[in-house]
């Protein structure tokens, strides 16, 4: 979990959460696509956020809190896609006789599995937030933490790979590894930027 100065500052920001609820509600909802586009200029990725979730809009409604939850969302299915990919790779290289990829696939898939559990938990939080103030603050901080554990982990899928010789699969294995983290990245941006918004209207 984060620190209790970072829990601390959450929670005294966060003390009037239930107005700041109200006060989203009643953001303007005409124009949702550029609400999204507007937020993911706060990630590393905006144009591949953009293209991930302006499909949403009709379910964002310009609410931060809902495009948290969808990116979010987002990001989740693209782990357990990757994880799957990773399990269907393994079974043919395990009858390789190349021990450098058939660890680095392991370790790979190991570290995508637990972040598919990270980046769950974050899910299931972010759709049950409840109360206000220290309450709160402790929810959005257990998210902000499992986000950014999913991503280490997904970063760490290519470390591996760093010794194993060029060639296709490594490749594939590295190229998709990028594309996924580049949508946690953004997810988590957005969970900050959900925080951020919080603050503001408080």
């Amino acid at each position: 979990m984060r620190t209790d100065g970072h829990f601390l500052l959450l929670a005294l920001f966060l003390i009037s959460y239930s107005a700041a609820a109200s006060a989203r509600v009643s953001v303007s909802n005409k124009n949702s696509p550029e609400f999204i586009r507007r937020s993911c200029s706060a990630t590393l990725y905006p144009q591949l956020c953009y293209r991930s979730l302006y499909t949403y809009s009709n379910k964002v409604k310009g609410d931060p809190a809902r495009l948290a939850v969808i990116a979010i969302g987002v990001s989740f299915s693209g782990a357990k896609r990757m994880s799957s990919y990773l399990a269907s790779v393994l079974i043919p290289a395990e009858t390789r006789p190349d021990p450098l990829s058939l660890a680095a696939l392991r370790d790979c898939r190991s570290v995508f599995g637990s972040a598919v559990e990270q980046i769950r938990n974050s899910l299931k939080q972010m759709r049950n937030l409840t109360g206000a103030g220290e309450e709160l603050a402790f929810q959005v901080s257990n998210v902000q933490t499992w986000m950014s554990a999913a991503l280490t982990d997904e970063d760490t899928c290519t470390d591996g790979f760093e010794e194993v010789a060029d060639g296709p699969m490594k490749h594939d294995i590295c190229n998709r590894t990028v594309k996924v983290t580049q949508v946690t990245s953004n997810a988590l941006a957005l969970v900050n930027n959900f925080v951020a918004k919080v603050i503001i209207i408080s």
